[in-house]
């Protein structure tokens, strides 16, 4: 019975010795085996299972393939710690020698196995599973805690055997993969994944299942959309980089603002015709890149960005219109004075309390420029920014020169429109 993990061992001496442990732990294979030794132990008083085979503990690493082994388990044991066995932890203490075996970065259910055969054997019960002798352990064990794993060829891509559990960081590259792999979805250390240049058309939500998914690397495949799902999963809290370049995506849905996290996104050579308006929530955004794209103009919170860098090259920005859109209605129709009212006092909303339609027109309403809001009833102007009051650093957004580009501005009443008319020209 084998357990793939990380092992600490602690002598307990030490501390009397005025010595100090060094405190880290190294990957292992934690073996239960079978022990002969060479005379058979005397029996203990009272003791009818004892017999010339006891179970053994062996701790083996990469550099100690032989392994160190803790040959006597039976009424050894002087205590479990498991208050963190969900999280794949568990300390097991000896009485002799006097250490402590502390287990980490295990998986949770192989775990809780293997402490139930300790157990047993500490009881000198029988254990289930037969126990085979102790024997060094091969290389190709230490596969399975392989953190980082390159493949750039189809011909390299695993199909008989499962990626290694403990991967931190994956590429697959020029694949040819049209979908994503479930096998990925049981990678739960995952921090970086990169499925570039193949030809996936759509993400699946279990993408949003990998809590701490970092980095995510869609470039160069034929993405057409970036599902609510994944917007609304716990990539709101992990991830920090997006790369949706070479795509062909023609909007983002207004959900996408909630990925808060992100600092770096790349939206370059896709077929975009407008930015989610909500996009100054991304506070935490610093590079931005949309070039070569289709956007004819920016959102209003555009301008509540914070950048370092930002490329907004070859867009067809239009320029901005002389006259206003208005569609003022007096007096408001009961739904968007209630929906004002909701937006503006933040009383907490859900389809679990009114019509899923009602929660989608909520979640899109505009802000007027006083921080106000309008659902149907508004004011649309087009003025020009300056990109670098968003951004220190600006790629030119055409080959004139220019760092300007139009934005679009939404009033929620006519006295709004009047006061702010000085920005619309």
């Amino acid at each position: 019975m084998k357990l793939h993990c990380e092992v600490e061992v602690v002598s307990r001496h030490l501390p009397a010795l005025g010595f100090r442990n060094r405190g880290k732990s190294v990957r292992a294979v934690l073996s239960l085996c079978q022990h002969t030794p060479r005379s058979p132990p005397r029996p203990w008083a009272g003791d009818s299972r004892a017999g010339p085979h006891t179970a053994c503990l062996l701790i083996s690493t990469l550099k100690d393939k032989r392994g160190t082994r803790y040959e006597q388990l039976k009424k050894n044991i002087e205590q479990f710690f498991t208050k963190f066995i969900d999280e794949g932890k568990v300390t097991i203490r000896l009485k002799e020698p006097p250490v402590d075996i502390c287990v980490s970065k295990a998986i949770s259910s192989s775990l809780r196995s293997f402490l139930s055969a300790v157990r047993l054997a500490h009881r000198g019960c029988d254990i289930q599973a037969p126990l085979s002798p102790p024997t060094p352990v091969k290389t190709s064990e230490f596969d399975k805690f392989k953190t980082k794993m390159i493949i750039t060829s189809k011909k390299d891509y695993p199909v008989s055997k499962n990626f290694p559990y403990y991967l931190e960081h994956l590429q697959t590259s020029y694949c040819g993969l049209v979908r994503v792999d479930m096998r990925i979805f049981c990678l739960k250390n995952l921090k970086k994944l990169d499925l570039s240049h193949n030809h996936i058309k759509k993400l699946p939500p279990a993408i949003g299942d990998l809590i701490h998914l970092q980095e995510l690397n869609l470039n160069d495949n034929h993405l057409e959309s970036f599902s609510v799902a994944l917007c609304q999963s716990t990539l709101q809290k992990s991830l920090r980089s997006l790369d949706l370049s070479k795509n062909k995506i023609k909007a983002l849905p207004v959900q996408f603002c909630q990925l808060q996290e992100l600092t770096d996104l790349n939206l370059d050579d896709n077929e975009l015709i407008r930015f989610p308006f909500k996009i100054g929530q991304l506070t935490n955004l610093r590079f931005l890149s949309a070039a070569r794209n289709k956007l004819p103009f920016l959102p209003s919170e555009f301008k509540n960005l914070s950048l370092e860098y930002l490329d907004l090259f070859g867009n067809t920005f239009e320029q901005p219109k002389v006259l206003p859109v208005i569609m003022l209605q007096t007096p408001l129709t009961l739904l968007e004075s209630s929906a004002r009212t909701i937006l503006y006092n933040r009383i907490p909303y859900g389809s679990h309390i009114i019509p899923f339609h009602l929660c989608q027109d909520l979640d899109t309403a505009k802000t007027c420029v006083c921080g106000r809001f309008c659902l149907s009833c508004f004011i649309q102007g087009t003025t020009t920014m300056n990109l670098h009051s968003v951004a220190h650093t600006v790629v030119l957004v055409d080959n004139m020169g220019g760092t300007e580009a139009p934005v679009i501005s939404y009033f929620c009443s006519l006295s709004c429109y009047v006061s702010s008319c000085d920005m619309l020209k």
